[in-house]
């Protein structure tokens, strides 16, 4: 089988894809991977062909973009880069699709649902962010939308939609609508509808982060989080690093996301933090000018570092709240410091609040005060420590990535498999494979 997979966006998104192209692959499937330049040497070590969605120069330009960080106007940005390249992707899409394939895409892979809908090829939506599917129940906590949690769900919900109609779709449904009807398609009324292929969506990220809600999407499979922090630049903690790590108690790490430019007030809040707790610092930024240039000793800068292999090693971290960064932390069983910026981070921030692993800062509030006092208090918490051992363990438990193979593969081997279903099936929960995965079959019997 020829499995397509079709992503935008930074490491924290390209890396779930290159995990779930690599156990694929491993199975005997054929995989071609469509994603940002930057990417091809992952892609090459990965043993993948890979077709590169622009150049270097367009995902420096989306990534330096100031409004990509903002609350509410970050989605214009990150949405127009998937507009930007939609053709071309449904373009790749056409020209290596064979009688056995399927796509599996991001949400913001616009192309891939352009295809699925010009030419018929079966498509499953990958979503990593519990914030992309909507409930009425449980209402994502959406960027620039303080919501107060004491409102009704259903208020919430309510008043959630409104960022569809005056934010989301006003910036995606012109120019998407207009390509559609250039290809003779029909036009889109809601993107968060439309973006959820009719074949199947694929949601990674387990039940006990994100409890399934009777309103969600009854074709939607549910598995554990993609650990895949292997497939970065390198496996391997260096020999700087673990002599850092060796000659003292375990630090905090402070990072601010792969693809954020704008991370200088954050490190030097960061830095005074960490002399105010009098704790050693990993500050982990791979974009230049991001890091003060007077570090003491006791703070060392990397730009990039295997979360696997280092979070086990660390007293807390402070992060932006990426669902990848969330995980990799939670599989370490360290309490989280999140100062949201755009897109999921809130969201993410207040489930990891609610769960009792973690705390968050506004950015405004991040101060290196406050800063150190949610740190200590993190650090000293039995109770947070006690939730996050459990939550480690829970991850370790799950295997996502081999959950999400159980799935595709039940999918493909049934008669007709390719087709889109004639109706949807009910909402599933793999934590993996075995006797938890049996209950996929009668749901996904319906595909045929």
């Amino acid at each position: 089988m020829r499995f397509l997979l079709t992503v935008l966006g930074t490491h924290g998104d390209v890396l779930p894809f290159l995990a779930l192209g690599a156990a694929l692959r491993q199975r005997g499937h054929e995989v071609l991977l469509s994603a940002p330049a930057p990417f091809a040497a992952l892609a090459s070590r990965a043993g993948f062909p890979f077709h590169a969605v622009g150049t270097q120069d367009d995902f420096d330009r989306a990534v330096g973009n100031p409004r990509l960080w903002h609350a509410r106007r970050g989605i214009e940005v990150a949405f127009g880069y998937g507009l930007d390249f939609a053709r071309e992707v449904d373009r790749w899409i056409e020209a290596n699709r064979t009688e056995r394939c399927a796509v599996i895409a991001s949400s913001s892979s616009f192309g891939a649902r352009l295809a699925q809908d010009r030419i018929g090829v079966p498509t499953v939506t990958l979503h990593v962010m519990p914030m992309l599917v909507e409930s009425r129940h449980a209402p994502p906590r959406l960027p620039g939308l303080p919501l107060p949690s004491f409102l009704p769900p259903q208020i919430r919900h309510w008043l959630g939609r409104g960022a569809d109609r005056y934010v989301i779709d006003p910036a995606v449904l012109p120019r998407l609508n207009a390509m559609r009807a250039e290809l003779g398609l029909p036009p889109v009324r809601r993107l968060r509808h439309w973006w959820n292929s009719p074949t199947l969506v694929l949601l990674m990220f387990p039940n006990w982060f994100a409890p399934p809600q009777p309103d969600w999407l009854r074709h939607a499979v549910q598995v554990g989080f993609p650990m895949a922090d292997q497939f970065g630049d390198t496996s391997d903690l260096g020999a700087e690093l673990r002599a850092f790590l060796d000659i003292g108690e375990p630090p905090v790490v402070f990072t601010y996301g792969s693809g954020m430019s704008q991370a200088q007030t954050f490190f030097r809040t960061a830095r005074a933090t960490c002399e105010l707790l009098g704790r050693r610092g990993i500050f982990l930024a791979p974009r230049p000018g991001q890091i003060p240039s007077d570090l003491p000793e006791q703070i060392l800068h990397l730009p990039y570092a295997p979360f696997s292999k280092l979070l086990p090693r660390c007293a807390a971290l402070v992060h932006h709240g990426g669902i990848g960064t969330v995980a990799q932390a939670l599989a370490a069983g360290i309490p989280q410091l999140v100062v949201p910026v755009a897109f999921d981070h809130f969201d993410e921030a207040q489930r990891l609040e609610r769960l009792g692993l973690g705390r968050t800062l506004r950015r405004r509030a991040f101060t290196p005060a406050r800063a150190a006092h949610a740190i200590r208090c993190m650090i000293g918490d039995a109770r947070m420590q006690s939730a996050c051992s459990a939550a480690a363990a829970r991850v370790a438990a799950e295997d996502g990535v081999r959950g999400a193979c159980d799935v595709l593969e039940r999918l493909i081997t049934r008669p007709q498999a390719g087709t889109v279903p004639p109706g949807p099936f009910p909402t599933a929960q793999v934590q993996g494979y075995g006797a938890a995965y049996d209950r996929l079959g009668p749901g996904i019997q319906s595909l045929s």
